[in-house]
């Protein structure tokens, strides 16, 4: 069958997304085929153009999509067709080392995440005859993906799906990066550096947390002001501003924890994030840069001496199968905030003017809501 797709062709500093009709494969075995709802913009994506991560191209975009099942392959048994799904920018297969050890987030079946291709090897998309492979395996910038069931998680058909769609990534990453990554806890003096869709919802978790102080760092206005909405007690612009305000606050001890959710990861940043940390305490990295470049440059002997620890997260180090669930769960009683984080929607055809928007600085999460 056909389906309209937004495809990265090349990547570059002018690279755009490219909207082209594409034949789809029916699904195979353990795989189903998705009529997408929504699909949020993540910066993600945005790496993947410019070539900050090094995907097989060509690529379909998108991976934190919510949709509708509308056929089954063999062998499938968690969902059926009309079952309303949320995918996992992660497949969780449930039996490898990390799954079975409680690290699903770092499931082996991932490996092919930026090659684009299903756990078997193949590829659904195909054009100008080529094989094209989908974001994470999911490739939610189309009207219709075939992914693996591994990647779906089955929701209750009352949830909107154009809110919905946003605990496929942002939100289990930037809460989970407070929780479970930094473990944030009762009375911790937390500093946040970048409120996009990820660092929105590290404000949200470490408040769900009980931290006392919240401290949001962002150089634009509007991103500040949300977070303050969402839980955080004190907003700057700069990591120097946030420096001084900590001090304050601790009495010159400093923050307990530092998250680092910046759209795009460099050395200063870390180190501002390292330095405003007290003895013993942690510096989580969620966000992302070019992969060749070395964006943690620190004193060793610092790190020694002060017991302080640096650590990445993948999925805010969140369980997929589990934590989407948990995430809708509270959205349903108030304690997760969903419907002020999409402060945009915009048709597949509009999504280079989505894309220009998050660079611009104007969203927290834009949304693609597909028309069929």
């Amino acid at each position: 069958m056909k389906t309209k797709a937004a495809v990265c062709w090349e990547t570059g500093p002018d690279a755009r997304w490219e909207l082209e009709e594409l034949e789809l494969d029916p699904p195979g075995e353990h795989e189903l085929r998705i009529r997408w709802v929504a699909s949020g913009l993540c910066h993600s994506d945005e790496h993947l153009t410019t070539g900050d991560l090094p995907a097989r191209l060509p690529m379909v975009g998108g991976h934190e999509g919510a949709g509708i099942v509308e056929e089954v392959g063999a062998s499938v048994t968690k969902v059926r067709p009309g079952d309303h799904v949320v995918c996992s920018f992660l497949p969780v297969c449930g039996t490898c080392r990390w799954c079975s050890t409680g690290q699903s987030n770092l499931c082996d079946l991932g490996a092919t995440l930026l090659q684009g291709s299903l756990p078997g090897g193949e590829f659904r998309f195909h054009a100008r005859g080529q094989d094209l492979g989908g974001m994470c395996m999911l490739g939610t910038f189309s009207e219709r993906s075939v992914v693996s069931e591994y990647s779906v998680v089955k929701v209750d058909d009352d949830l909107p799906l154009d809110r919905a769609v946003l605990v496929g990534c942002g939100v289990p990453t930037g809460w989970g990066s407070s929780v479970y990554a930094a473990r944030v806890g009762p009375g911790d003096t937390v500093v946040i550096y970048g409120i996009g869709g990820v660092g929105i919802n590290a404000v949200q978790g470490a408040r769900h947390a009980g931290a006392a102080n919240i401290v949001a760092v962002d150089p634009l206005p509007n991103k500040r002001e949300k977070a303050e909405e969402l839980g955080a007690t004190h907003s700057v612009a700069t990591g120097e501003e946030a420096q001084e305000l900590v001090t304050r606050l601790t009495n010159g001890v400093l923050a307990d924890r530092s998250i680092v959710t910046v759209g795009v990861v460099d050395a200063v940043v870390v180190e501002q994030a390292f330095n405003v940390i007290r003895k013993g305490g942690s510096v989580t990295i969620v966000g992302l840069g070019p992969i060749a470049e070395k964006t943690i440059q620190l004193s060793g002997t610092m790190l020694t001496l002060f017991q302080k620890t640096v650590q990445g997260s993948m999925f805010g180090s969140s369980n997929p199968m589990y934590d989407i669930r948990k995430m809708l769960e509270l959205y349903r009683v108030g304690q997760v905030k969903l419907d002020e984080l999409c402060s945009a929607t915009y048709s597949l055809d509009d999504i280079n003017q989505g894309y220009q928007d998050l660079r611009d600085g104007k969203n927290i999460r834009g949304v693609i809501v597909y028309d069929s």
